[in-house]
C-alpha cells in the first residue's frame, strides 16, 4: 500500500531535521526518513568516563535563526557561551603565539611584518578588482596582502573551517563576503562595513557557543518535536517521477519495504548519496554531485590531569600553519571553553588531524592517531604525562570542499534541479559548512516547498 505525504525529506542531519520541522510548524504534514538510528548526522554527543565528548563540530557561532531555532524548540536555555575574549593561539616557531583580533592588536603585533601592515592599509585606502575567472584563497591573500598573512594566519584559519588547501579552495565560494566586499567596493575592509550596513534585522553579535549537554542537544530536540514524522533505519532504495508531478519513493525500513508518494522532495543528504538517487531521475545528478571533492578528518579527544599539564590552557586552542610540519591541524580546549567536559582536577583537548593536505593521516587507527596527538601536542602545552583517557572519531568525508569551480557546479546542479519541480536539495555542500548556515538554507528550503503546496 502506498502512502501520500505533502512532503518527504530524505536524511536526518541538521538540514533535513530543520526543514521537516519547519514544515510540519507551517502546517505541513512533512515525513523525514533517516538511514541511521540516530538523526543528527556529523553532530554527535556522548559521554564517557565523565568526559562529555563532542565526535563532530565541538561548537557553533550563534545566529539569528539560530537563537529563533533554539526559542522554539524551548532548549535556549541549555545553550553555552564560550568567554568572549578567549584568546586563540597559532604556532609559530615553535612557540603558541595569541591571534589578534581587532585591527589595533593586528598593527602593534609582532605576528606579522611591515609590509604585511603596510598591506592592509593600501586596501582601507586603495582600490583594487578581483579577477573575472575563480580565485584560490591562496592567490587572493597573496595578491591582496602577503604570502606571511596566508602562512601564519589564513591558511590555519582554513584548517580550522574546511580542513582544505588554501591553494584548491575558492574565495567565490568558500568566503563569498569577501569576493563581494572587494567587488563593491575595491576594499575588504570598507566593502565588509558596507555588506554589514545592509544587513537587515537585528545585528546578532558573532559567539561561540554550545549545549550544556553537548550539541546533540538540538538534534534530540526536534527528533522529540517531530515525533512519529521521523523514522530512523529507514533508507530510499528508489525514486520515479509520477505522471501528475508527484514522486514515489520506494523505502526499506530495516527490510521492510514500502512505498510513499510525495509532491514535494527534499534530498538533504550528502552528495554521494543525493547523487545516486538522483541518478534514477536523471544521471547528471550523480555526475555533478560526486564531483563534490570532502576532507577526511580524524577527531581525537584527549584528557589529562589537570596537574600534569603547565600551560594556562587559558584560551580557545590552536591552529597549525601547514611550514610547522606537524600533522595536528588544531587543538580545542573544550574544558576551558565549556562547563562539564571533563571530570574535576581534568582536562579535555581535542585535536584534529588529516584534512585534503594530510589525508593518509585518517588511514591510520585509534591508538596510532591518539599517540601521534599527544606526541606533537606535549612539547606545546608542557605536557608530562600520558593522557588518562582518548577518544578517536574517524569520518572519511567530514567537510565539503568548496574548491576553484564550485560555484559553477553548484549552478549546473541548480539548473538541472530545476527541470525537476518538487525536487529540493539542502545540505552543507550549499550554502557553507557550519551549523548555523546549513539552519538558514533549510530553513529557505522549506520556505520554498511551502510556497509551492500553497501554504
Amino acid at each position: 500500500m502506498t502512502r501520500h505525504v505533502p512532503a518527504l525529506v530524505v536524511g536526518g542531519g541538521i538540514s533535513g531535521l530543520v526543514c521537516a520541522y519547519a514544515l510540519r510548524k507551517a502546517g505541513i504534514d512533512a515525513q523525514l526518513v533517516e538511514a541511521s538510528s540516530l538523526p543528527g548526522g556529523v553532530i554527535n554527543s556522548v559521554t564517557r568516563d565523565g568526559f562529555l565528548l563532542e565526535l563532530g563540530p565541538q561548537s557553533f557561532t550563534g545566529t539569528a535563526q539560530l537563537h529563533r531555532l533554539c526559542e522554539d524548540l524551548g532548549i535556549s536555555d541549555q545553550v553555552v557561551q564560550a568567554p568572549p575574549r578567549a584568546p586563540r593561539y597559532v604556532l609559530i616557531e615553535g612557540e603558541l603565539r595569541r591571534v589578534p583580533l581587532s585591527p589595533p592588536a593586528f598593527f602593534m603585533s609582532s605576528l606579522i611584518d611591515g609590509s604585511t601592515k603596510w598591506a592592509l592599509v593600501r586596501d582601507i585606502l586603495g582600490k583594487s578588482t578581483p579577477p573575472d575567472g575563480d580565485e584560490s584563497v591562496a592567490s587572493f591573500v597573496r595578491r591582496k596582502f602577503s604570502a606571511q598573512l596566508l602562512g601564519r594566519l589564513v591558511g590555519p584559519f582554513v584548517s580550522g573551517i574546511y580542513a582544505g588547501d588554501p591553494e584548491r579552495l575558492s574565495v567565490r565560494s568558500a568566503f563569498p563576503q569577501l569576493y563581494e566586499a572587494e567587488k563593491t567596493a575595491g576594499s575588504i575592509l570598507r566593502g565588509m562595513l558596507r555588506l554589514a550596513k545592509t544587513k537587515k534585522g537585528p545585528r546578532e553579535r558573532p559567539t561561540l557557543q554550545a549545549f550544556r549537554a553537548g550539541n546533540q542537544t538540538v538534534a534530540s530536540a526536534i527528533s522529540r518535536k517531530l515525533g512519529a514524522a521521523l523514522l530512523t533505519q529507514t533508507s530510499v532504495t528508489g525514486i520515479v517521477k509520477g505522471s501528475d508531478g508527484s514522486f514515489e519513493v520506494q523505502l526499506d525500513a530495516n527490510g521492510r519495504r514500502e512505498s510513499v508518494t510525495a509532491q514535494s522532495l527534499v534530498v538533504a543528504t550528502p552528495t554521494e548519496v543525493a547523487g545516486k538517487l538522483l541518478a534514477q531521475l536523471d544521471s547528471q545528478f550523480e555526475l555533478l554531485l560526486t564531483s563534490v571533492e570532502y576532507a577526511p578528518v580524524a577527531v581525537v579527544s584527549l584528557g589529562y590531569r589537570r596537574k600534569d599539564i603547565a600551560h594556562s590552557l587559558d584560551g580557545f586552542g590552536f591552529l597549525v600553519p601547514r611550514s610547522a610540519g606537524l600533522r595536528v591541524l588544531g587543538s580545542v580546549w573544550n574544558s576551558s571553553l565549556f562547563p562539564g567536559r571533563a571530570p574535576d582536577g581534568q582536562v579535555l583537548l581535542t585535536s584534529f588531524v588529516g584534512g585534503t593536505t594530510d589525508p593518509a593521516a585518517t588511514k591510520l587507527n585509534a591508538e596510532e592517531l591518539a599517540n601521534l596527538v599527544h606526541r606533537e601536542i606535549s612539547p606545546l602545552l608542557f605536557i608530562k604525562s600520558d593522557p588518562v583517557f582518548s577518544q578517536v572519531t574517524i569520518w572519511p568525508r567530514a567537510l565539503p570542499q568548496y574548491n576553484l569551480g564550485h560555484g559553477d557546479r553548484l549552478a549546473r546542479i541548480e539548473n538541472l534541479r530545476a527541470q525537476f519541480p518538487g525536487i529540493w536539495l539542502a545540505g552543507n555542500y550549499l550554502c557553507g559548512p557550519s551549523i548555523g548556515s546549513c539552519v538558514e538554507q533549510a530553513l529557505a528550503v522549506a520556505d520554498e516547498v511551502r510556497h509551492r503546496l500553497g501554504h
